[in-house]
């Protein structure tokens, strides 16, 4: 990673946005954090609180401001400003007034980050980030959004608290919406090599049963309403799995990452949704091809289609 020159700039300095920003610094993601925020004591006051805590962390400047001029240089911008989801919403709902948002935010940013790759992690993520693109003529490889890599990992840690397996030897993933369409892609996922669906106890009783897959899914997918009820916010996990990508990214690590990227899906047309694709330096390198059953074809077509219904609603498709 090229941490002496990196530069990270982060608009909206909420709880995704500093949280993002901490998880981010703690694991020296970049020499420069930058958070931009039109709320000037907010931000600042932000700014401030991480940069005092650098002693105990990797070396960086965190600087912070409601200047746009403070994202200049920018080698990735992170975009977590956006409609805050109240309980009982969905992501969905949000839609509109974020599209709006984007409007006003993305043409100061492009003129001072032009050649940064774009991140967006603000809800619903997969019609903004197709607004974003469309708005901006950005290079879809250099504009996406973090898509369903927080929906994976939540799905990745259920897995592995069932199976009484460490979660890094959980291959599993999320496709589609990050919302309430999300499929889970159970027929390629593995253990440490094993197919999930042959994964057994110390008994020698098959662990992932179909019950079991279902409840998780469910579980899953009802994640962020859980936490929302009882916090007001969703914003560690996301934070982490933002930076994360972030890293990918300066690192050139050409990370395999469930993103929301423009595609041009069978039977629907041009729609950003999430599918495994090589995350490095450039953006979005390619994509993987995973293997999938009927079921989960056809439920991911259902899923493409529901994003562009509401990118159609909005005007964006």
């Amino acid at each position: 990673m090229e941490s002496k020159t990196s530069k990270v700039s982060i608009v909206g300095a909420g709880a995704v946005g500093a949280t993002l920003a901490y998880a981010g610094l703690m694991r020296g993601f970049a020499r420069t954090v930058a958070l931009y925020d039109i709320n000037k004591a907010k931000v600042e006051a932000e700014a401030l609180d991480l940069a005092q805590g650098i002693q105990f962390m990797p070396e960086a400047t965190v600087l912070g401001s409601d200047d746009v001029d403070v994202v200049s240089g920018s080698d990735v911008v992170v975009i977590t400003a956006g409609a805050k989801q109240q309980p009982g919403q969905s992501r969905m709902d949000l839609a509109g007034a974020t599209i709006s948002l984007m409007d006003k935010v993305l043409p100061p940013l492009l003129k001072v980050a032009p050649d940064a790759i774009y991140i967006l992690v603000t809800n619903p993520v997969d019609v903004v980030t197709y607004a974003a693109i469309k708005k901006s003529g950005m290079d879809p490889a250099q504009m996406f959004g973090s898509g369903t890599a927080l929906d994976t990992s939540r799905l990745r840690h259920q897995i592995a608290a069932t199976c009484d397996v460490a979660v890094g030897n959980v291959h599993a993933y999320i496709a589609g919406e990050h919302g309430d369409s999300e499929v889970a892609l159970w027929s390629s996922a593995t253990i440490g090599g094993q197919l999930l669906s042959e994964w057994r106890d110390r008994e020698g009783n098959v662990v992932m049963t179909p019950e079991k897959r279902e409840q998780i899914h469910h579980d899953v997918m009802r994640s962020a309403y859980t936490i929302i009820e009882g916090k007001g916010a969703t914003n560690y996990a996301v934070g982490a799995a933002g930076a994360r990508i972030v890293e990918a990214v300066l690192g050139d690590q050409r990370r395999i990452m469930p993103v929301s990227t423009l595609i041009d899906y069978p039977g629907v047309g041009e729609v950003c949704m999430s599918l495994p694709a090589v995350v490095g330096r450039h953006g979005i390198e390619h994509h993987a091809t995973v293997p999938m059953d009927e079921a989960e074809t056809a439920a991911l077509l259902a899923s493409a289609q529901s994003i562009k219904d509401v990118a159609n609603r909005f005007g964006v498709a």
